[in-house]
């Protein structure tokens, strides 16, 4: 737990985004984080910064489409049922819908799937489309170790 901890500590870090910071969801092999970023990111930038996100912590993207996104999210969807209840099956495709309700919300949204040696990590990060306020970001560190 310590280390998904360590992990998270290193996202907020670089995205300044101790404003806000808590926890959705803390448990021993999967920990999510909800923020708001005190920089000025703009949303022609949201990607960018996604990328150099990954290269600061030196890991490797996992396209949205793919076996090993798949694998991830399933893995993430196993950590969080083992932790609560919930109601319904694992979708696969629920990351792309959400973005589509956020775009239909005015909102531009860009999120990331990449691992690390020692956890997996989903990130998203969002700002109003008029491109004004703060950018809010929600991630989830999965370790590796099931």
């Amino acid at each position: 737990m310590v280390k998904l901890h360590k992990i998270a500590g290193q996202i907020v870090k670089f995205l300044d985004a101790f404003e806000g910071s808590r926890a959705a969801l803390d448990a021993q092999l999967i920990l999510i984080i909800r923020a708001r970023s005190s920089k000025n990111i703009k949303i022609d930038e949201l990607e960018e910064k996604l990328e150099k996100l990954i290269e600061h912590m030196e890991g490797h993207e996992i396209p949205e489409i793919s076996d090993d996104a798949g694998k991830l999210i399933n893995r993430m969807d196993e950590q969080i049922r083992s932790s609560m209840q919930i109601n319904g099956e694992t979708d696969i495709g629920g990351v792309s819908r959400m973005k589509k309700s956020f775009e239909a919300l005015n909102v531009a949204v860009e999120y990331k799937f990449f691992e690390i040696p020692t956890a997996g990590i989903f990130v998203a990060i969002w700002k109003d489309k008029a491109d004004v306020g703060p950018v809010y970001i929600e991630f989830v560190v999965s370790d590796n170790e099931t």
